[in-house]
């Protein structure tokens, strides 16, 4: 299979799961789709850079730095919470295959893999948290920023 078919597949099963975990905290209306396109995009900006990022870390962090972008920016539109969108689209990112070689490493006590693939699973959701944490940040300050200055002027 070529490389062009395994990313359709991967991007599909992404925004399915997007949209599962979305039926699943009971979102519902646009705001259901919107969800579910954040995995579609999220998954989809991951695929693209490994054209710029070898690094599966780098990937993950600027994926979900993108995520919470996003998420952020329809929150604000739609009035609703962040998580609203963060958690569906961030999906397709939770290093579930590295976590079953991790504790599959452990049962056969092959404990130099198991300690490899751990803290290789570590980094990744220390990427992901980093990018939401680092966006969530920016835009709370940029918002303080601007309340201060319209208070200032009023």
């Amino acid at each position: 299979m070529n490389i062009i078919v395994k990313s359709i597949i991967q991007v599909l099963m992404g925004t399915i799961g997007s949209f599962g975990f979305s039926i699943l905290y009971n979102i519902r209306g646009k705001k259901l789709i919107l969800a579910g396109l954040g995995g579609l995009f999220s998954w989809s900006l991951c695929l693209v850079l490994q054209i710029w990022f070898e690094s599966e870390v780098i990937r993950y962090f600027l994926s979900a730095a993108f995520v919470a972008v996003y998420a952020e920016a329809l929150a604000r539109i739609m009035k609703t919470p962040t998580t609203t969108f963060l958690v569906p689209a961030i999906i397709p990112h939770v290093p579930g295959g590295s976590l079953y070689y991790t504790m599959k490493f452990a049962l056969n006590q092959q404990w130099y893999d198991f300690f490899s693939r751990a803290f290789y699973t570590v980094e990744l959701a220390l990427a992901l948290a980093m990018g939401i944490i680092a966006i969530s940040s920016l835009v709370k300050f940029i918002f303080a920023v601007i309340n201060k200055l319209k208070k200032k002027s009023a």
